[in-house]
């Protein structure tokens, strides 16, 4: 008996999932089409397949020999498909990504309303959040990430380098002074991210070249879970923070902050394209991640007015160590 293939694939996408939620998502149905679907591949074999629960949906022994059998041939039949579309044929399908709220809306976004412009056939679902989210489980397609690559089983491009900033603002600067080394940092008030386990804890490249990182515990009073939320808690005075560059140029550019300890440098995270692995990679996946890397070639976007110059944080810097003193 042939099944419809909308019922298999229904399957096995539930299975990878781990739930009909995110199955639907990666789908583009609704919850209960694909629930219907699977019901329709169980009653047609007459076997469960799922054992589902109020919390989890998990394969049965039957389901996960019909899993391992089915994947991979639907994988071969979704390969040879695109393997045998025209090269310079339309991109067509269906593409899911997901990415950190401040850097997606700022800087993302164009780069792919310009792809999207480019390939008007495909369809682009662009979810934003700050949590590494599990992308194969979640069915995404790709997803944008900042930081180090924890999960090997995923595949990477890198974008480009992410340069973090210690900064504050000249109010807090005139009001507590600026500290003089990694170290002083301690016994400042600090603003710090909420989504690591590592956030009050501040990395520093070696002084010296071979030398060790330097790390310090900082003091923070105010923790949030999104970057441009402690940018503006900065800008108000409340702390130092650091941050990556591309969300605090401009305000280092107009003066509402000043970059603190210039001479110390902040490890840098990368900017990475990541995407499930895969034998053949599909041609709207390969397009949208060429893109990216074309898009951040050469000097990203956020440097390109350059930063605030180092004589206007001397000059401010003197300034703040005088309020200090008298």
């Amino acid at each position: 008996m042939i099944q419809r293939y909308e019922d298999i694939l229904a399957f096995i996408e539930v299975v990878k999932a781990g739930s009909f939620t995110a199955a639907a998502a990666r789908l583009a149905l609704s919850k209960s089409v694909v629930s219907d679907r699977v019901r329709n591949l169980e009653n047609a074999l007459g076997v469960e397949l799922l054992r589902r629960t109020t919390r989890s949906v998990t394969p049965t022994d039957r389901g996960i020999e019909l899993f391992e059998t089915l994947a991979p041939l639907v994988q071969g039949v979704e390969e040879a498909v695109d393997a045998a579309a025209a090269k310079d044929g339309p991109l067509t399908g269906r593409l899911r990504m997901t990415a950190p709220v401040s850097f997606g809306v700022a800087y993302l976004t164009p780069m792919i309303s310009g792809f999207a412009k480019a390939h008007p056939e495909l369809e682009i679902a662009l979810d934003f959040d700050d949590r590494a989210v599990d992308i194969i489980g979640a069915g995404y397609d790709l997803a944008v990430r900042i930081g180090n690559l924890d999960d090997s089983s995923l595949m990477a491009r890198k974008l480009c380098e992410s340069e973090r900033v210690v900064c504050c603002s000249p109010a807090y600067a005139k009001q507590h002074g600026l500290p003089k080394s990694v170290e002083d940092l301690s016994h400042h008030a600090t603003i710090d991210y909420a989504n690591t386990h590592t956030g009050r804890l501040w990395r520093f490249e070696p002084a010296n070249p071979g030398g060790d990182m330097r790390v310090v515990e900082t003091r923070s009073r105010l923790v949030a879970n999104n970057g441009e939320a402690m940018r503006d808690m900065a800008i108000a005075g409340l702390g130092i923070t650091v941050l990556p560059r591309f969300i605090v140029a401009d305000a280092l550019r107009s003066g509402a902050l000043i970059e603190v300890l210039p001479e110390a440098m902040p490890t840098s995270y990368g900017i990475y394209a990541v995407y499930p692995p895969t034998r053949h990679m599909p041609r709207k996946l390969r397009a949208i991640v060429d893109h990216l890397v074309a898009a951040f070639a050469g000097t990203p976007p956020w440097m390109a007015a350059g930063p605030k110059s180092g004589a206007g944080r001397a000059k401010i810097r003197k300034k703040a160590a005088q309020t200090k003193k008298s």
